[in-house]
This record gives structure tokens, sequence and C-alpha cells, in this order.
């Protein structure tokens, strides 16, 4: 008897136990070079909510679209293949086209404006309406870079640009600078630009100053064009499978964590992007200074607000951000 009642105590020490000691696994995926912050810091933020957490949930980070393009990760996010994501919000105004208006050139005056934002009520309000609309948390959001333009063919203006053939994400909103001021804008790949540009399939392409350097596109162009078209950032994003899932304790653990991580890689991303130019110009490339407001000009007459299906009153809670 004494045996049989020693085995039931073990068993129930063991049941009770088995919770605590559960984990759940979790896949980030991002389509960004193991070497940029964006990596760095989501590493890191994986490993402080298993810290944090005491182990309950082990993320594992999937950088440089090993688990798929951008479309294909925010579609996994929504299937419910990938539990966790960095992407530029573009992809997610596809289900709520209001998200967009944080792509609509010139709308941000520099990085302190976006990041204005993503604080910001109206930023809350399209957050809580794509959770409505998806599932999908929205938990931090990261500075990304000013985009500028390199090409093999020099221009200063908006009508420098007539017939050049650029790659652009597959995005409407990216193709209104370029078609603003006749350009031929080509939607390939993230992962696919450098070969596109090497072998001439596009000649020119648009992104921050990082970026160009992470995906070494300074190696196979020429000029890098100043036109700072778009503020871009990046939204880090949890599943609907896994949010709905967390207690609020956790919830707040996920969000506190992605966001110092944000804060942390919008420091690294604003430093080297300060240093970039000088850098840029010992490599032999040129650094071209544009007229960014005939960009601008061109933008707001060709591809107004209203064509792209935003709100002027969005449009304007945001500008009203900065002085």
């Amino acid at each position: 008897m004494k045996l049989i009642a020693t085995l039931i105590a073990a068993c129930a020490a063991l049941t009770v136990a088995a919770p605590a000691t559960a984990q759940t696994k979790l896949k980030w995926a991002h389509v960004y070079e193991a070497s940029e912050p964006y990596h760095k810091w989501s590493v890191w933020a994986a490993d402080e909510i298993k810290k944090r957490t005491s182990g309950k949930y082990d993320i594992q980070v999937y950088p440089a679209s090993s688990l798929g393009k951008e479309t294909d990760i925010n579609q996994g996010l929504a299937l419910g293949t990938v539990d966790m994501i960095i992407s530029g919000p573009s992809f997610a105004a596809r289900s709520l086209p209001r998200l967009g208006i944080a792509y609509y050139p010139f709308i941000f005056k520099d990085a302190d404006h976006l990041l204005a934002y993503s604080k910001s009520a109206v930023f809350k309000e399209m957050v809580d309406q794509y959770r409505a609309k998806t599932g999908i948390q929205m938990t931090a959001y990261t500075y990304y870079g000013a985009r500028h333009t390199t090409s093999n063919r020099a221009f200063t203006d908006c009508a420098g640009m007539k017939g050049l053939k650029i790659r652009v994400p597959d995005v409407p909103v990216y193709m209104a600078t370029p078609k603003s001021c006749g350009a031929n804008p080509t939607p390939i790949a993230f992962a696919e630009v450098y070969l596109a540009l090497q072998n001439g399939t596009v000649e020119a392409q648009e992104n921050p100053l990082t970026t160009i350097e992470a995906k070494k596109f300074f190696e196979v162009q020429k000029h890098i064009m100043l036109t700072g078209h778009i503020v871009d950032g990046l939204v880090t994003q949890v599943g609907p499978h896994v949010w709905s899932k967390l207690s609020d304790a956790e919830k707040k653990l996920f969000s506190d964590v992605t966001q110092e991580a944000a804060a942390k890689a919008t420091a690294d991303i604003k430093k080297r992007e300060s240093e970039l130019t000088d850098e840029f110009k010992k490599k032999g490339l040129n650094i071209v200074q544009v007229d960014r407001a005939g960009f601008q000009q061109a933008v707001l007459k060709n591809a107004t607000l209203e064509s792209l299906g935003f709100d002027k009153k969005d449009f304007d809670r945001i500008n009203a951000l900065v002085k």
C-alpha cells in the first residue's frame, strides 16, 4: 500500500508540473540580412521573451527570406505557418488600405516625424482596425530609413527620371513617385533585386542607404540620388493564432520587448544612415542632391491622396504631429 501511495503521489506531482514546463515554439520571419539591425534586435527580443517567460516561448528568427518573400510571410502570418514577422505595413495595407498612407511620398519630414506617428492616436486607430479585421496584432514600429534612388543614370530633378526602368516593391503607393515623373516602375521581389540590377532587367532601384549597403546594391549602381521620397518603417506583427492565446500579461510582455527592440534597431539605423553618404563617396559612388520640392509637387499633382484611396483627414492629422 505504501508503494502504491508513493507512485500515486509521484504521478500527481508530474501532472501538476507538466504545464509549467510546456514550451511553445514560434517562428519569426523577415526578409532582411542577418547583418542588419532588424535581425540582430529581433534575435535579442526572442531571447528576452524566452527569459522573461521562464522559457515558455522559444522563438527562432529566420532572416533573409528563408521562410519566403515578403508577400509569402505576410500570408503565412494569416495562415498560421509563420507566427511573427517584421514587415513594411504596405503589405498589411492590402487588408486595411488606410495603413498605406504611411507610404504616401513626402508625408513624413524625417525619422522623428515617423516615430511620432507610430505613437499617435491615428496609428492606434489603424492598429485596432487591423486587428479587428485580421486578428493580427502590430506591436512595434521600427525606423527603416529614408528611401533614396540608385541608378546607373544620374538625374537631379523629376524630369530626369523619365523612361527610367526602376525596381519598386509590388505595392501601388511605391510607384507614385516614379510614375509621377514618367519613369517605368517594375515590381521585383526584394531577394531578386541585386541580380536584376546586375543583369540589366532594371537600371535603378530605391531603398534607404542602410539597405543599399546591406544588400550591396552599390556594387552594381553608379549614382545615389538623395530623393528621400519615402521615410519608411517596419512593423513587428504577431499572428492571430498566437496573439489570441496570450494572457494579458504576456501580450504586454511581447509588446514591451518588441518595442524595446524596435527602439534599439531605430537608433542603429539612424546612426548608420548618418555615416553612409561619406562612405559611399569613398567607394566611388556619385552622391547627387536633387530638387525634392519638384518631386513632391509632381506627386501631389499626378498621384493625389484620393486617387490612391487615402483620407485627407488622416493626412492632416499626421502632418499636425510635427511643427
